[in-house]
């Protein structure tokens, strides 16, 4: 309040607003005692926490030393591409040194290289000429049809949308940076707004496509989930994220409760379901495994705390059943059972331990409620012992949302989402990103049948 405004009130209002000032003054003194007194944890890392390697702070690196001589060893060479474009042979006419005419039996071989080039990049124009008359016959009027592939209407044919799709999608290049660069690279003039109908044109076919992905992940007897933000429309949504050892299924959602997935679900309900923590990826599966890696950052975040009872075991006990997944492929079924039982037990008695910080008591408690979710993977080779599939399947979308700040409308999102799905899916068999697209496109399947 301004001098002016201290004036003009009365003495019972001021001494009022002394008094509301000073309860205000004492809350926030006593807010600052409570908060100095509690103990500070560990600044929260990449390391130990789920924070993203891109917001932690890297070391500085150390100086290098003068560089030493070392011993040489055989150069390596690009290997020569087995099927070139056209074989020029480099013949020499005369000799350099009297001038002698030269024929090809004077020669041999000696060296064989590739030089690799891009051709002159232009659109290929053509012009259709559709005709109509009358039939000499029965008189009636036709019209040509046209072209198999070249229907009237956008100009812009298949290939061309799947690499537009392709670039928008996969590099995050906005709508802006597109039109620059296919008119300065490929010489096509298009405006945004050409760009935006020709997306929301693709959106019946790669809805269908995704359809497939979707089906598929359902199907699947282990299904791994995770999420991460989205805006659209210039609020907050969540991107899921489902997939299965054949397909990928993203979709946006305004929602990250346990809704989004029980209706993208339905009646389906998977024999295992990866995921972390958080309660909404909880109850989708008969049975559910949680991600290590998820678990070993808390269990470091523990530690650095100053936990020195439960935390240290535990995390021991992770890298010890990680390291037991990664050889299951060359141990038996009843090994596996054993070592399963032996990691159950160790894992009783560690939560039989007190442990020494508030942040292991935190951990201990959390474990407790998941008790039977942490070794699944140990006896079911078809389970990953991490969801760091999903968390691979999510960081082209989170670096497109830091690059183009998300999608201005609900259909730009949903277009993504069965884009990413579809490209996804067609690089896990096998496919490249464009011609996922434009096998989703042209209503190809693809997915490889079992």
């Amino acid at each position: 309040m301004y001098q002016d405004d201290f004036a003009k009130l009365s003495k019972e209002a001021l001494i009022a607003l002394v008094l509301a000032q000073a309860a205000q003054i004492e809350e926030l003194t006593r807010r600052i005692t409570e908060l100095e007194a509690k103990p500070g944890g560990p600044p929260k890392t990449p390391d130990n926490s789920s924070l993203p390697p891109s917001q932690g702070r890297k070391p500085n690196r150390a100086e290098r030393r003068a560089a030493q001589k070392r011993k040489g060893r055989p150069g390596v060479f690009r290997a020569l591409a087995p099927h070139p474009d056209r074989i020029v042979a480099s013949v020499a006419q005369r000799c350099p040194h009297c001038e002698h005419a030269l024929t090809v039996a004077d020669q041999v071989g000696f060296h064989a290289y590739d030089h690799i080039e891009l051709p002159p990049i232009r659109p290929v124009i053509t012009r259709i000429h559709r005709h109509r008359g009358v039939c000499p016959s029965c008189r009636r009027g036709f019209s040509a049809p046209p072209p198999a592939g070249m229907p009237p209407g956008s100009p812009f044919g298949p290939d061309l949308v799947a690499l537009i799709l392709h670039l928008h999608v996969t590099q995050a290049i906005g709508f802006e940076r597109l039109v620059r660069l296919l008119d300065e690279v490929f010489g096509i003039r298009i405006s945004q707004g050409a760009i935006a109908n020709m997306l929301a044109r693709t959106g019946i076919p790669l809805t269908a496509a995704a359809e497939t992905t979707a089906a598929a992940v359902r199907r699947s007897p282990v299904v791994a989930s995770d999420e991460t933000s989205a805006r659209v429309a210039g609020k907050n949504w969540w991107q899921w994220v489902l997939l299965s050892s054949t397909a990928v299924h993203h979709l946006i959602a305004d929602s990250r409760g346990a809704a989004v997935l029980t209706g993208f679900l339905g009646d389906a309900k998977p024999d295992v379901w990866v995921a972390d923590r958080y309660a909404a990826q909880a109850g989708h599966g008969n049975e559910r495994q949680l991600c290590l890696a998820h678990l070993l950052r808390d269990a470091q975040y523990a530690i650095e705390a100053g936990d020195t009872g439960f935390a240290p075991g535990f995390h021991k006990l992770l890298q010890r059943a990680v390291a037991i997944g990664q050889r299951r492929a060359e141990l038996k079924d009843t090994t596996l059972a054993q070592y399963r039982a032996d990691l159950d037990r160790k894992l009783d008695r560690l939560l039989a331990v007190n442990p020494t910080a508030e942040a292991g008591r935190k951990l201990a408690r959390g474990i407790r409620k998941c008790r039977g979710d942490l070794f699944v993977f140990v006896t079911r080779r078809d389970v990953p012992a991490t969801n760091n599939d999903c968390e691979r399947a999510l960081r082209p979308s989170v670096i497109f949302r830091k690059v183009t700040g998300g999608f201005r409308s609900q259909w730009g999102a949903r277009t993504y989402a069965d884009a990413a799905s579809v490209i996804a899916t067609g690089r896990l068999n096998g496919r490249s990103a464009f011609h996922a697209l434009r096998d989703a496109l042209a209503g190809r399947p693809i997915l490889v049948p079992p």
